[in-house]
């Protein structure tokens, strides 16, 4: 019986790192957007159920009693039809007594395809969190980059995951709407959060990979702005109970913490750490040149 192939560029969360990976998508069936270079090279397709069954199947019975946690891959796996997806989750569940929560990306279009009883179905069957591309609150900078769906659009349907009991992280990223509306993304994107009220958010910043059309029309932000982004974000940011994150690769500020209680050393991690910077004021004024190696 076949293991899993993976058709790369494989991209998975951070928290996923110790996850065992299905690829049930090849993709992403938004794949529009005009900042995001991670499936520029691949043609969206839904792999048959039977193909992900015999990857299933295929993991070597030694290994069924330590699989706590499973990933479903491409870009938005929860566009997959909803019989064939309970019959994915169904098997994992059978497959591996261990198992403890399913993952996958969720794109605002693959919630669309989904019924909140629906996704109240899938959660029962372990699908537990869902990591969700937001960018940003701002409806302006949204429309540039081609997301396809507004602030209010995203938030209902992010709340439909949330009330069928589907946990969120919600990814925001720094720079993505440049200088001009930096703070106005800033904070409309804490708004959001603060309505919506995932139980994760985290913060990428804005770099180059296969998007250079829109990277070359974009008056970037310095590491100086971005940090003032940053803390205007963290600001205007009060929502009931939220983890924030900022270790992706892409950041040059690690933050971290919970809210409510840890919302103001967070604001004071980016004043100490703008202050630090001050000592290398060239640092600080140059625009960062983080960019994808790997393809």
């Amino acid at each position: 019986m076949p293991m899993p192939l993976y058709v790369e560029p494989l991209f998975r969360p951070p928290s996923e790192s110790q996850s065992l990976i299905f690829q049930i998508t090849v993709g992403c069936s938004q794949n529009q957007c005009r900042f995001c270079g991670m499936y520029k090279g691949k043609k969206f397709q839904i792999r048959p159920t039977q193909d992900v069954l015999s990857e299933i199947a295929g993991i070597p019975a030694a290994y069924h009693s330590r699989i706590a946690r499973v990933f479903l891959a491409d870009g938005d796996a929860l566009v997959y039809p909803f019989d064939g997806l309970c019959t994915i989750l169904d098997a994992l569940a059978t497959t591996f007594p261990g198992l403890t929560r399913v993952s996958s990306y969720a794109s605002p279009h693959s919630l669309t395809t989904k019924s909140a009883e629906q996704l109240g179905v899938l959660r029962a069957k372990y699908l537990k969190i869902l990591y969700f591309g937001l960018e940003s609150g701002d409806n302006e900078t949204l429309l540039a980059v081609n997301k396809g769906y507004d602030s209010i659009q995203m938030a209902e349907l992010a709340l439909k995951a949330r009330v069928a009991g589907i946990k969120l992280s919600v990814t925001a990223i720094l720079g993505l709407a440049g200088r001009e509306r930096s703070l106005n993304h800033a904070q409309a994107t804490a708004q959001w959060v603060n309505h919506v009220n995932p139980e994760f958010f985290s913060l990428l910043t804005m770099f180059h990979r296969h998007n250079e059309v829109f990277f070359r029309s974009l008056q970037q932000c310095t590491r100086r702005e971005l940090m003032q982004e940053a803390r205007e974000m963290l600001v205007y940011l009060h929502p009931a109970k939220t983890i924030l994150r900022s270790n992706h690769v892409s950041n040059f500020i690690n933050l971290a913490g919970s809210y409510p209680k840890d919302r103001e050393r967070l604001i004071v991690d980016v004043d100490t750490a703008l202050k630090h910077a001050e000592l290398n004021a060239c640092f600080l004024d140059e625009v960062p040149s983080y960019q994808e190696e790997y393809y």
